[in-house]
């Protein structure tokens, strides 16, 4: 159990110990790239992630884990090598398709692999506790990276993304020395099969559906703000070498977070917690449209503790109410949510960046994750109510 968990450790680290995430907008900037453009390319890594997330969650799921891990390891490092040694709008868009699929084999499967673990040593009520710890370790490493990052982009903004394909690969050797639990089932027909779970967990399975619905709502909308803390950075005009230190005071913000997410969870329940999700994250988009200035980070504090909530409390939730044969592609629909939704409203978000202003694309971001998240949230707890009577 200890190797697999440290191994999914390692992994994590090498994927979140992001060097270029506090700077890739200016990286981008200074290649000729406007908020739009920077969204597209988003957009185009989220497109490749949707277009493989359930299939590789299946894969997964009938393959093996431990393999999708290690080919997405591969892809990883390969995205970040082709950014590291090229300087055009296209090839940004090939290293964003081979960041989006590797990231999409490895969703959906490393939480796969650390239920089954726990599950076949007879300890799954740790399960919360490690995927706390590993979201934890994973927001830690990306705001220690966020120092780095700051510190080596005002000496080059080229330098962070060397370091960063070495660190990517550092996740290669983790993969390979993982152990797989789960019994593989044999590929009959994978199309039938996997429509058969997208039909169970999307209709069959109602409360299963709202769970799925909810956390990749409230996904889209972490994953939206956080790739709009950057463009609030450039309208404050904060110094360059401040970006890394903001990065990471919000980054170790959701670690320590998700460290507590399974007292917190226990302390309110599904209910109260399904509604302060929501109403903190929606909550945090109205409050910073209208405090577009330093105080405004204290904002983004709270919303960056819900977050570090959010993620290991909704996943928790999807992952006890589904079967170990088909977990991986349970959570990729989850992924696939996330990802489908973040596609289709970036572009739109940074078009009203650009061409109206940053309070207009936050209100327009909290309108349009409100209505869905409100939806499905009703629905989970009607359901929660009436099975309680």
């Amino acid at each position: 159990m200890r190797r697999n968990i440290l191994a999914l450790y390692l992994i994590k680290l090498s994927k979140w110990f992001s060097l270029v995430m506090p700077i890739i907008v200016l990286f981008y900037e200074k290649h000729g790239l406007g908020l739009q453009d920077v969204f597209i390319l988003k957009s185009v890594y989220s497109v490749a992630a949707v277009a493989l997330e359930i299939p590789s969650g299946y894969l997964a799921d009938v393959w093996g884990r431990r393999k999708c891990l290690i080919y997405g390891c591969f892809l990883f490092f390969g995205g970040y090598l082709c950014y590291s040694f090229t300087s055009t709008f296209h090839a940004f868009l090939i290293a964003e398709i081979l960041l989006g699929v590797g990231q999409t084999l490895v969703n959906g499967a490393d939480s796969a692999l650390l239920y089954d673990t726990t599950l076949h040593y007879k300890k799954e009520e740790l399960y919360l506790r490690y995927e706390g710890r590993i979201t934890m370790i994973g927001n830690f490493a990306e705001a220690i990276a966020g120092i780095f990052g700051g510190l080596l982009a005002a000496y080059s903004l080229r330098f962070p993304f060397y370091i960063q394909a070495v660190i990517a690969f550092s996740g290669i050797p983790a993969a390979l020395a993982l152990k797989e639990f789960n019994i593989k089932n044999k590929i009959q027909n994978p199309v039938s099969e996997i429509i058969r779970i997208i039909k169970y967990s999307l209709i069959t399975n109602r409360p299963l559906c709202y769970n799925i619905m909810f956390s990749g709502i409230i996904g889209a909308a972490t994953l939206t703000m956080a790739w709009l803390v950057q463009p609030l950075l450039m309208h404050l005009e904060t110094p360059t070498s401040y970006y890394g230190v903001i990065w990471t005071v919000l980054n170790l913000t959701v670690g320590f977070a998700a460290l507590y997410s399974d007292r917190v969870d226990r302390y309110f329940g599904l209910k109260k917690m399904g509604i302060l999700i929501l109403s903190v994250i929606i909550g945090g988009y109205v409050a910073l449209a209208f405090n577009l200035t330093y105080a405004g980070l204290a904002i983004l504090f709270i919303f960056y503790i819900f977050r570090g909530f959010a993620t290991p409390i909704l996943k928790g939730y999807i992952n006890q109410m589904t079967f170990s044969e088909m977990r991986a592609t349970v959570l990729s629909i989850r992924n696939f949510i996330i990802r489908l939704m973040f596609a289709a409203i970036a572009p739109f978000i940074g078009w009203l960046n650009d061409i109206y202003s940053l309070q207009i694309a936050l209100l327009s971001s909290a309108v349009i994750l409100f209505i869905p998240g409100a939806i499905f949230l009703g629905l989970q707890l009607k359901y929660t109510s009436a099975k309680q009577q």
